[in-house]
């Protein structure tokens, strides 16, 4: 149950920001949108939506909009946290994911999802309130 209502919440989202970016031509997630769009959290924000897959640090910097120089300012710290783990190796990349056993990171988690559903029924309210 509580599987079925995080993908639907998921798809949601996904709606929304295709929605929203379309609408203000900006790619800013609900989550940017309210907390700003610093190169740490648009990391977090990618690393979080993203969280079943393993990436780079170079399609981490690429795919996160945060350029790989900046990247590598705060990624030591991001391991040495725990915040993200090296979950294997491909030729010569590590492959990184966020670290989901972490207590910190999965409350982070609970926390992102619940700041993005309140502002997509904010915005699923203006909508309704604009169309009648």
């Amino acid at each position: 149950m509580f599987i079925n209502s995080l993908y639907r919440l998921k798809i949601e989202i996904f709606i929304y920001n295709i929605r929203y970016t379309i609408v203000t031509m900006e790619n800013k997630t609900a989550f940017l949108e309210v907390f700003g769009d610093s190169p740490i959290l648009k990391v977090m924000d990618f690393l979080v939506v993203n969280e079943d897959f393993d990436y780079s640090m170079t399609d981490i910097a690429g795919l996160s909009g945060v350029g790989y120089s900046t990247l590598k300012l705060f990624w030591n710290k991001l391991e040495k946290e725990g915040i993200v783990i090296n979950v294997r190796v491909v030729g010569k990349a590590k492959m990184y994911k966020l670290n989901l056993a972490n207590p910190v990171i999965k409350k982070f988690r609970d926390f992102y999802w619940e700041t993005t559903k309140q502002k997509v029924h904010e915005k699923a309210e203006e909508k309704l309130i604009v169309r009648r």
